[in-house]
């Protein structure tokens, strides 16, 4: 393989280029091949090649030496030729700076030349001017107007300038001595004045923007310039307000207009001003009166809803407005027009709101009492019938019959709907229509009205009602809507809080007036929680008095001592049995194991029935139905805590109702049973406390069955053992074999 410079071109693979010289050397390839392998002659071939390739690099070497002096010869010699060129360049830069210069010179003598040109000229322009202007005034002198500039239409606008400068000048002259060529000139003023406003106002109509631009242009150095804008304003509106919402169509009026006056004066933001202004003072004050006058004595309500309506609509124009170029200060310029137009009727804002709330809050009370034909009665006059009432509501004394409302609980959600309604907008003008610095108080002086109507007038007085038809708690079936009462009361009070923080908050958050609100809110929740909390302890009362009626009527005094015990077995059925053993079963272990051997003794004990008419099942279900009750009046922890202290009374009056009897081995027996379903019942309380005072109970009556042996054990189980001794006592003497087994001896 000859060696030469391309065989190592790139991509160079050194490995590649060893296995194809080893290929192609005779013998030098793998031992499977046509030849055998022969080292010696791969070794000479390797050889030689490296001798070619030694060759082959001093060759290149020479080549690269050659390049390189040749490389550093054209290097000088570019060089050179640089250094020729910058030379020129430095030439040709100097001839530059003589030229800059020279030229510099030649402009400084021409400007000096224009200068004095100018200052000879400038004389002489003013002197033919002068000239001009003497010769326009002599025409007026002679009363003759010859010169075509005064009788050609189509030079109005250089007769503008020349009658414009003559009256300037006939302004200085003495009046005595011109005062007809004053007047002459005066006149020809005002005539030309009139045709370019007349010629403004057909260009206006045409529609000729460009027109409009060049008369204008010559009208803003005469006095009727402010007319011609007057003209402009008047004429631009003339179709502009076709439908019936003028704020709408001002807000498209000035996005036209806005774009032409660009276009035509040299000051655009005095004139969009004015035309506003005009539209404001003019349009809709005129709309706003008419709207406010027609109704503002024969309907506040709806005087009311239209100053919002139209204040509101005004200050979203005014909004809108302000994308416009009006002036340094267009915010506070637009605030005085809004003003301008609603300062009268804002003054007397808050009291014409006042005077409508407190009017419509007392029709909207009335009208609901009277769809209940009711006729509210006086709360606190002072009366002999009043103080015996309240008497009666906190010392439960019996000082005449309470007063029957039929289950009425004269609370509204419809009422209350209607008066947080009326509130709410009320809330919403007040924060529209009052200045920011009387807002707070404003807004106060709201709620105070809402308090007053919705808190004192409905729930403080259904409160009232609520305490004065709550019976004494020795009644009969008494009708406890009490509680009903109270859930109404709590879901409108929720009502009136949400519209405290959502209403009112943001009106007086920043203001001393949060204070005083505050102070009001929590004043009118602690008066009604007082009436709450003596409604809701009379009612437990009456319900505690329900449940001893009960107890009384249907609890015979021979229920826990049968005559013959051996006639219970044909009473009362298997199912009874099962309430026994659950009893036995959910007492304690010691108690339980005691209690199944005492009644080992008497086979008789497992056939004890369930009976629906006992008064143990009526006063459960009474209960149950009460404690329902609760659940559905109450929320939150309210309904733990009634649940407490019902469940607290509930248990007193059992333990006291249970220690008016005494007990036989089989009554003893009715007895857990019976508690047991009173423990039952108490878990519907789902309070820990209740559940835990009727078990102690069931504990107890288990001193009324267990063998006299046992009763010290069972006096020491875990739920008796820190109770009193006197407590345990009284429950022992409760058997009938008390003194015939020396109990006593055995309990001490």
């Amino acid at each position: 393989m000859a060696t030469t410079a391309h065989l190592f071109e790139e991509p160079f693979d050194a490995d590649e280029y060893i296995e194809r010289l080893a290929w192609r050397t005779p013998g030098g390839g793998s031992k499977g091949g046509a030849e055998a392998f022969d080292p010696k002659r791969l070794l000479e071939e390797f050889q030689n090649h490296i001798e070619e390739l030694k060759q082959l690099d001093e060759k290149i070497q020479r080549k690269v030496e050659k390049l390189e002096h040749q490389c550093h010869r054209e290097a000088k010699e570019f060089a050179h030729k640089v250094q020729d060129l910058q030379r020129s360049n430095q030439v040709a830069f100097q001839h530059f700076q003589e030229l800059d210069e020279h030229i510099s010179y030649v402009a400084t003598k021409v400007c000096h030349l224009g200068d004095q040109l100018e200052g000879v000229n400038t004389p002489r322009q003013r002197a033919v001017e002068a000239q001009r202007l003497m010769t326009y005034f002599n025409e007026f002198l002679d009363g003759d107007l010859r010169s075509d500039v005064f009788n050609n239409p189509d030079k109005i606008k250089e007769a503008a300038d020349i009658i414009q400068k003559l009256h300037l000048i006939a302004q200085e002259l003495p009046f005595d001595r011109f005062a007809d060529v004053k007047a002459k000139i005066a006149s020809k003023y005002h005539d030309l004045e009139r045709q370019l406003i007349q010629e403004f106002t057909a260009a206006q109509r045409r529609g000729e923007i460009g027109r409009m631009r060049e008369v204008a242009a010559v009208l803003l150095h005469f006095k009727g310039y402010a007319h011609c804008v007057d003209v402009y304003i008047k004429q631009c509106q003339e179709g502009a307000y076709v439908r019936n919402d003028v704020f709408e169509d001002t807000a498209v009026l000035c996005q036209r207009v806005n774009k032409q006056v660009g276009e035509v004066f040299s000051s655009p933001e005095t004139v969009m001003a004015k035309l506003i202004q005009n539209i404001f003072e003019n349009k809709l004050q005129a709309h706003v009166k008419e709207k406010l006058d027609e109704t503002r004595h024969s309907d506040v309500e709806q005087y009311l809803k239209n100053l919002y309506d139209l204040y509101t609509r005004t200050t979203g124009l005014a909004t809108k407005l302000t994308e416009f170029n009006l002036g340094s200060d267009k915010h506070t310029f637009l605030s005085k027009l809004i003003k301008s137009i609603f300062s009268s009727y804002l003054e007397s804002y808050i009291d014409m709101e006042r005077e409508y709330l407190r009017t419509r809050g007392a029709m909207i009370l009335q009208r609901y009492y009277d769809s209940k034909n009711h006729q509210k009665r006086p709360v606190g006059a002072g009366s002999i019938q009043d103080l015996k009432e309240r008497i009666r509501q906190r010392t439960n004394l019996p000082l005449g019959p309470s007063i029957d409302t039929h289950g009425e609980t004269f609370l509204s959600p419809e009422l209350v709907v209607n008066l947080l309604q009326e509130t709410r907008h009320a809330f919403e003008r007040c924060h529209r229509l009052s200045d920011p610095s009387d807002l707070p108080k404003n807004a106060f002086s709201i709620f105070l009205l809402l308090v007053d109507h919705l808190c004192v007038e409905h729930i403080d007085y259904a409160l009232e009602i609520g305490l004065s038809a709550i019976p004494s708690p020795d009644a009969k079936n008494a009708n406890l809507y009490f509680l009903d009462v109270v859930q109404q009361a709590n879901s409108i009070f929720h009502l009136f809080d949400k519209q405290f923080n959502d209403q009112l908050m943001p009106l007086i958050s920043s203001s001393p007036k949060l204070a005083e609100c505050l102070h009001k809110k929590k004043e009118v929740i602690e008066q009604m929680e007082v009436k709450l909390d003596t409604g809701i302890d009379r009612t437990l009362n009456c319900m505690v008095g329900q449940m001893k009626h009960i107890l009384a009527t249907e609890q015979k005094k021979t229920d826990f001592r049968p005559e013959d015990e051996n006639n219970v077995m044909i009473q009362y059925t298997t199912v009874r049995e099962k309430n026994l053993q659950l009893a036995l079963r959910s007492s304690h272990s010691k108690l339980n194991k005691l209690a199944k051997e005492t009644c080992k003794s008497n086979p008789h004990l497992v056939f004890l029935r369930l009976n629906t008419d006992s008064a143990c099942s009526k006063v459960c279900a009474y209960v149950s139905r009460q404690v329902e009750h609760v659940r559905k009046s109450m929320d939150g922890k309210n309904v733990d805590t009634v649940l407490t202290e019902l469940g607290i009374r509930f248990h007193r009056l059992i333990h006291e109702h249970l220690q008016q009897y005494s007990y036989s081995s089989m009554g003893g027996m009715l007895a857990i049973c019976d508690v047991a379903e009173y423990r039952r019942c108490a878990k519907d309380f789902r309070v820990p406390l209740v559940l835990q005072l009727f078990d102690t109970l069931h504990a107890l009556c288990n001193l009324l069955v267990v063998a006299p042996d046992n009763l010290k054990q069972v006096c020491s189980g875990e739920q008796l053992t820190n109770l009193d001794r006197n407590l345990l006592h009284a429950f022992v003497q409760l058997r009938v074999d008390y003194r015939s087994a020396r109990l006593g001896r055995h309990f001490s």
